[in-house]
């Protein structure tokens, strides 16, 4: 199931709320059969993971601190949108704390719109210092 990890990166916080430590953040790939799961029950399951480590959604500031986040990115070559669920991550082209490490694991998949993950890249106003990822 488990099939690919990137390393992890400290990430400056993003958002509204600039005050807190930095994120560290990764990418990991797992391998699910469609007959196994759908997109919104590996979703659901990683929110009880969250959940299991103390993530209480409701009391948290958006774009606060948080013991942890899990996203689901993508699931294969479903797109869809929903109220629960869009896919592709809506963000996730606006975001170098994603397409870094996802770059490191899967550096020829295409993403929306037939864009490369350095492509979308390039796009951003990034950088990165070793392990360091900074955005503006």
């Amino acid at each position: 199931m488990f099939d690919a990890q990137s390393p992890i990166y400290m990430t400056e916080p993003q958002g509204p709320v600039k005050d807190q430590p930095w994120f560290a953040n990764c990418v990991v790939r797992f391998k699910v059969g469609s007959d196994i799961w759908a997109p919104e029950g590996l979703l659901s399951t990683l929110q009880a993971v969250e959940a299991k480590m103390g993530r209480d959604r409701d009391s948290e500031t958006p774009g606060g601190p948080r013991r942890i986040d899990l996203d689901l990115l993508l699931f294969g070559e479903v797109a869809m949108e929903g109220e629960y669920l869009t896919l592709p991550h809506p963000r996730m082209l606006e975001r170098a704390f994603v397409l870094v490490p996802l770059r490191d694991i899967a550096p020829g998949l295409a993403l929306a719109g037939g864009k490369t993950v350095e492509q979308a890249l390039a796009a951003l106003d990034h950088s990165l210092d070793g392990r360091k990822i900074s955005q503006k």
